[in-house]
């Protein structure tokens, strides 16, 4: 599952389109696997099945497995989710020459999202962590991926050029779910001078209220005033 997840996330980022998609059925597959093996008490196969008529099969376990206290998620949630990711994968140009649509990013977007959904879901009813600790992890796969931002191991950049370095510093927190170092973001905009970046970027986001910058820890969140101005930078899907 986490390696058709980390598939996905990569494909899109380098906007890829066809593969970003392809992989959303591969994830279903591993997904429906794994809710089936917990709502059958852990008996969980060594690999991920691939049931034929999968809509079908993912309608079945809301029925057969009706008597599994807490259930609700991995039997009716989780499946509905999965099938309508699936009609994405088989019926919307990807991997059938002549289906109407072509790949593209509104629907590799749509593959992208539904994906973090489906394992964020997975973290909230197996995980074996404290609520702290299962939390950050959903927290951290339901972070913003933006078509513009270029990721890779602990590197970002901003693709888009003609930005101001507010702009970027904007689109480089909407990547991410919490506070971020100062020093990460001045590493990944290669600022020309820390003294100027905090007092003519930071502090005057922080003053706009588009930034809560915390001077004494270095540290910086994206307030709802700056997702705002941040998305607007975004082309339309």
């Amino acid at each position: 599952m986490l390696n058709a997840f980390n598939e996905i996330v990569k494909n899109y980022r380098e906007h890829r389109w066809e593969p970003s998609e392809l992989n959303g059925g591969k994830l279903c597959e591993a997904v429906y696997t794994i809710c089936k093996g917990w709502l059958e008490g852990g008996n969980y196969p060594a690999r991920a099945e691939k049931p034929s008529r999968f809509p079908n099969k993912c309608w079945e376990l809301e029925s057969t497995y009706q008597q599994v206290p807490d259930s609700r998620s991995a039997r009716i949630l989780i499946p509905r989710m999965m099938i309508g990711l699936y009609d994405v994968r088989n019926n919307r140009g990807v991997g059938h020459a002549g289906a109407d649509v072509d790949p593209n990013h509104m629907d590799a977007t749509v593959v992208l999202y539904t994906a973090k959904w489906l394992v964020a879901e997975l973290v909230r009813l197996l995980h074996t962590l404290t609520t702290e600790e299962a939390t950050a992890v959903v927290d951290d796969l339901i972070q913003r991926e933006v078509a513009w931002v270029w990721t890779h191991a602990d590197k970002k950049r901003v693709l888009r050029k003609g930005l101001t370095w507010k702009q970027q510093t904007l689109l480089l927190l909407l990547t991410e779910a919490g506070d971020v170092e100062e020093a990460d973001l001045f590493r990944w905009l290669e600022h020309p001078g820390l003294p100027s970046f905090r007092k003519d970027v930071l502090k005057q986001l922080h003053k706009s209220r588009l930034i809560e910058y915390d001077s004494a820890t270095r540290t910086v969140r994206l307030l709802p005033p700056g997702v705002t101005a941040a998305e607007e930078l975004l082309p339309a899907a």
